[in-house]
């Protein structure tokens, strides 16, 4: 079988990779999709073909795109990541991947600095950009000694593995013993010294901000800047429910700086959030890959997906900014989410109604695309039961990568 017209592979089937696919289908490119647990993306009428993500380590996975790739002539053709180890994969073996395919990520030695949240704190010392206090303890004394203010979080410096602390990207504690139980819970899940101790930043999902682009050589070629307006759960929240595109100049200011250091390729995600305290930006994460709500930038004006594939096809694409005003919903996590708000006296009936007004993307339901909306309940559900399996089943995980010792070198940061 011969694949004449180039198109794309997705890595993944969640609502992220739903979202590349009808991004890149949508304008008549071909999608292929390597499926993992999720159905979501699966379900999309622009997936052309749907294969297995095989259950296996790295090199593995490696070997199964390069056979991939020989066996469809896939000559050309896009390869897009939605989460951080597909991004991690891509970029550590570019060499061989690269002979046959378009990689959408960044060189390791610059994902690294994305990936690691270690490295991506070190890097922002280095520049000057506020981050949270971050603690990085190396056994449970450490975390008995800990003595920032509370509440805190445990949160994993990579995501390895997918598990109930990597899903939940971090878990609170509201005083030294319940950091201590949740230090017992999170090193039967990962490796110690993949643990982080972090401050919790006052306010919710409205302090949090972004700055989304899609760059060349660390220049922004598009972009938008949006805020997490309700997410779940609200003070930490694990994944956006309710996001909108706003202006907000310092964070574009701060975010440039930081992708023009790393000279950034592909799509990026700076996350930050407005700390109440002394009203400073704070570094959250950089995603090196497409995030939660990518597909508001389409009704935006910035499709991220499509330009990147024109992008990386050398055809030409005129810099543009995403307009303010435009809005993405998830429903299926929204809804409980506003429910709680307006239980809490924090938002009323009429706000949430007027929220819902203006242009609108939503994350799953589609007029030309209906089967992932019918299918995201199931899939779910079934989720969650997989994730209580695997948990069960997670007896240690793999070695930790090493922290350098230095600020990050002169080939990563540009001067």
């Amino acid at each position: 079988m011969m694949a004449r017209q180039p198109g794309a592979v997705v890595l993944g089937s969640d609502y992220k990779a739903l979202g590349v696919v009808r991004s890149l289908g949508r304008h008549g490119i071909p999608v292929w999709l390597v499926r993992d647990d999720h159905a979501l993306a699966n379900a999309s009428r622009y997936t052309r073909r749907s294969l297995a993500w095989p259950a296996a380590g790295e090199a593995r996975r490696v070997e199964y795109l390069v056979e991939l790739g020989r066996r469809y002539a896939l000559d050309g053709w896009a390869v897009f990541p939605t989460d951080d180890e597909g991004a991690a994969l891509l970029a550590r073996n570019r060499e061989i991947l690269g002979q046959r395919y378009l990689i959408t990520v960044p060189s390791w030695e610059t994902l690294r600095w994305a990936y690691d949240k270690r490295l991506t704190y070190r890097i922002a010392a280095d520049l000057g950009v506020d981050h949270p206090r971050t603690h990085y303890p190396a056994n449970r004394d450490d975390v008995l000694a800990y003595d920032g203010r509370y509440p805190a979080i445990l949160k994993p410096a990579i995501r390895a593995e997918l598990n109930s602390f990597t899903v939940s990207k971090a878990w609170p504690a509201d005083d030294a013993p319940g950091l201590v139980a949740r230090y017992e819970e999170a090193i039967a899940l990962v490796e110690p010294a993949l643990i982080m101790v972090q401050e919790v930043i006052p306010g919710g999902g409205e302090a949090q901000l972004s700055f989304a682009a899609l760059c060349r050589d660390g220049h922004v070629v598009a972009s938008l800047a949006a805020r997490r307006t309700r997410q779940w759960p609200m003070d930490f929240g694990r994944a956006s429910t309710y996001v909108e595109t706003i202006d907000a100049p310092d964070v574009e200011r701060i975010a440039r700086r930081i992708l023009n250091a790393l000279r950034f390729d592909g799509i990026v995600e700076v996350e930050f959030k407005r700390d109440p305290r002394d009203g400073a930006l704070k570094l959250l994460d950089i995603n090196p890959r497409v995030w939660g709500w990518h597909s508001l930038g389409r009704a935006a004006g910035v499709d991220f997906p499509y330009l990147l594939w024109r992008l990386l096809r050398g055809e030409q694409v005129d810099e543009r900014r995403g307009r303010a005003g435009v809005r993405w919903v998830r429903a299926l996590t929204d809804l409980p989410v506003s429910i709680g708000e307006i239980r809490a006296g924090r938002m009323t009936m009429r706000e949430y109604l007027a929220s819902l007004r203006g242009p609108m993307e939503f994350a799953i339901l589609a007029a030309d695309d209906p089967l992932p909306a019918v299918v995201e309940i199931p899939s779910a559900l079934h989720l969650a039961w997989l994730r209580r399996m695997r948990d069960r089943r997670t007896v240690a995980a793999r070695p930790a990568p090493p922290v350098p010792t230095g600020a990050p070198s002169g080939s990563c940061l540009r001067s």
